[in-house]
């Protein structure tokens, strides 16, 4: 198995680190997107719990990036933006990559108590092609998109 190379470029003690990687994930790009920049220099133990709020729709994602005709949330509002969605497929999916990186820092024999995300990236997976039926004999052409996220975190 080859090693898989990570979108990270800062140099960091090897032995605190533990990495998670998932490819062509079935959820939307740009919910990942924003989950990874809520997400970045926050303790590993919080994130799982903001995800397992969304799931439960007791908390709402903040949308910054992609926030065009979205309602504003009722409460107070989260990293200085009102707006926000439930992405429950979404939010899911990082749940569980958020597990793995954590089951990967026990393997490593390292503090799961202590551990910041330093690092997570979103990006475009594969788009597979699919057909939806129409009528009788007809079809239309859908792609099916896909997401590739990897987190980092460290002991600190």
């Amino acid at each position: 198995m080859s090693d898989k190379k990570y979108n990270f470029q800062k140099k960091v003690n090897e032995k605190k680190v533990a990495k998670a990687c998932k490819q062509n994930a079935p959820i939307s790009t740009k919910y990942s997107v924003e989950f990874s920049n809520y997400f970045k220099n926050k303790p590993l133990d919080k994130a799982i719990k903001i995800c397992d709020d969304i799931i439960n729709m007791e908390d709402h994602l903040p949308l910054k990036k992609y926030n065009k005709k979205v309602a504003h949330r009722k409460g107070d509002s989260k990293r200085g933006v009102a707006s926000g969605r439930w992405p429950i497929k979404a939010a899911t999916t990082v749940k569980a990559l958020l597990e793995d990186v954590k089951a990967n820092a026990e393997n490593l024999n390292l503090d799961t108590e202590k551990l910041k995300i330093i690092h997570m990236f979103a990006v475009k997976g594969v788009t597979r092609r699919k057909t939806q039926p129409l009528g009788r004999t007809g079809g239309k052409q859908r792609e099916s998109k896909s997401t590739n996220i990897e987190v980092i975190v460290l002991e600190e």
